[in-house]
């Protein structure tokens, strides 16, 4: 059975690491500068890796809160997930990203966290996508 289509986003960028990305409806609508730790002069502006923090942790957290509420676990709003995404430098001489995915999720026993934090590592699309082929660790706080 094929996959069916529920979204689709576009967005497209202009000039790499030092350009400008717009997404189709015009809500992402930002520079891209070079952070001053890859070699760049910073300044007012995102980069790929602040995108992709942002979009796994929010979708991570989605998922989370679909198997709370499939496993009838209650999650508190004030739960988050925090998104750590690093440029890594590869023996090879090329480069990968590593993510490290933090989980908070209060009042909640570390053992009933931990284990719907793996359940949502589980299905959320990003980690479908990624596992195999990127470093991901999932901490609970």
């Amino acid at each position: 059975m094929a996959n069916q289509p529920l979204y689709t986003a576009v967005a497209t960028s202009h000039g790499g690491r030092e350009g400008h990305v717009r997404s189709s409806d015009g809500i992402i609508d930002m520079d891209v500068k070079m952070p001053k730790e890859l070699g760049g002069a910073g300044g007012k502006g995102t980069n790929p890796e602040q995108l992709f923090a942002a979009g796994y942790a929010a979708c991570f957290e989605g998922a989370l809160r679909l198997v709370a509420r499939l496993q009838k676990k209650n999650v508190p709003p004030s739960a988050t997930i925090t998104n750590h995404v690093t440029l890594n430098k590869t023996d090879a001489g090329g480069y990968a990203i590593s993510v490290v995915l933090h989980a908070k999720i209060p009042d909640m026993p570390r053992s009933e966290a931990e284990a719907l934090v793996n359940a949502a590592h589980q299905v959320c699309p990003y980690s479908v996508a990624t596992r195999g082929n990127i470093d991901v660790k999932l901490v609970v706080d």
